[in-house]
């Protein structure tokens, strides 16, 4: 392709940010490199940082008009900031990279050219095919990744078994054939590219190119329990054909620690008081229910997690709200293990079983104010 025909084409860059101060404006710059290549805009879409970034990249653009920036205020998230930029592209063609330095500008022109003289829809930046080079990946998170690939490839379409790197961040897709899914894309999946690649069914054209994978330049990787957690619920999402929303799945995985909790609670609770069951259920019940909000708290309502006093008002909230259902696990359970089967286990089962729904859909609007 020559230089006069690239240069009519329409490239907007997606960087999100959170507290990287310290690595835009070189970004910036680097980027700012290619614009002779392409009519060029750059979209920062920024998490309300705590560190400055959001007015660092504001006196850029005042200087640069290429550079844009998004500043969002009460939301929050990888794949949402991710969306929120491709909607917000002018760009005939959009390129989306981390913002830490690990991604290498000169990738974007390589994923272009490879995009339009194939034809494809979508290129994938990989760490994992043989020409790739790990620089600044450690062995903890290359073993994750491995194993989260080896789950992505199960999950997905056939069409999509060659990809080697469905986690990756760095992206180059044709706007126009890739609107339709992003606009279905759920926010609050693990990985944007990994929710993309779900939803499309296959409908994509796909190929990836190898990257140089660099060392951080500054500050620390996002990864952490909630993105592993993140994961777990989009591969379930997935393998489900995403019947039943994200939320309730992970409400109900962590309906199922709480299982766990009141079946041990009431058997310590016997053991140690030496009272009867119907004595002891009552209390476990209420320690399995603040063990429930506890942990939806801290990952299915990440992004309405409540602190401080909002965090003992939510407590408060989230027993009244499941005091009906409390009633009817004690009353069930209580009349299954008398009139049915003398069982602890399936006594307790058939009052948890029958609570679920109300308690997902209850909590999710009045405790953390969001649908079910």
């Amino acid at each position: 392709m020559s230089t006069k025909a690239r240069s009519k084409i329409q490239l907007s860059i997606i960087l999100p940010t959170y507290n990287e101060h310290q690595n835009i404006l070189n970004l910036l710059n680097s980027l700012l490199n290619i614009s002779k290549s392409y009519d060029l805009e750059i979209l920062v879409v920024d998490d309300d940082s705590t560190d400055g970034t959001q007015s660092l990249v504001k006196q850029f653009a005042q200087s640069d008009k290429r550079v844009r920036l998004i500043n969002r205020i009460g939301r929050f998230g990888l794949s949402s900031a991710i969306k929120e930029g491709l909607i917000n592209s002018t760009g005939e063609i959009v390129a989306v990279m981390d913002s830490d330095g690990q991604h290498e500008p000169k990738a974007i022109e390589m994923a272009v050219n490879q995009l339009i003289t194939q034809e494809l829809d979508l290129v994938v930046g990989s760490r994992f095919l043989n020409e790739s080079e790990l620089k600044g990946l450690t062995r903890n998170r290359r073993n994750g990744s491995f194993f989260a690939n080896i789950f992505a490839r199960f999950s997905l379409s056939r069409h999509y078994r060659h990809i080697t790197d469905y986690m990756s961040g760095f992206i180059v897709l044709r706007l126009r054939s890739c609107i339709p899914f992003v606009l279905k894309v759920d926010v609050n999946g693990f990985k944007f590219l990994y929710e993309l690649l779900a939803i499309s069914r296959g409908q994509l054209l796909v190929r990836e190119i190898a990257l140089t994978f660099q060392p951080r330049i500054s500050g620390e990787s996002k990864l952490d329990i909630a993105i592993i957690w993140d994961f777990l619920i989009s591969f379930l999402h997935t393998i489900t054909l995403r019947v039943f929303p994200r939320r309730a799945i992970s409400f109900a995985i962590v309906g199922l620690t709480g299982v766990f909790v009141q079946l041990f609670s009431t058997h310590l609770i016997i053991v140690i008081s030496e009272v009867g069951f119907a004595q002891a259920l009552p209390f476990s019940v209420v320690i399995a229910a603040s063990s429930n909000y506890l942990i939806n708290n801290a990952l299915t309502f990440r992004a309405q997690r409540l602190r401080n006093w909002s965090l003992i008002r939510g407590l408060l909230k989230f027993l009244l709200v499941a005091s009906l259902p409390v009633m009817a696990n004690v009353g069930l359970a209580t009349s299954f293990y008398t009139f049915i089967t003398p069982s602890e286990l399936w006594a307790q089962m058939s009052g948890i079983v029958v609570v679920f729904v109300w308690n997902y859909a209850a909590s999710s609007r009045f405790v953390w104010n969001t649908p079910s």
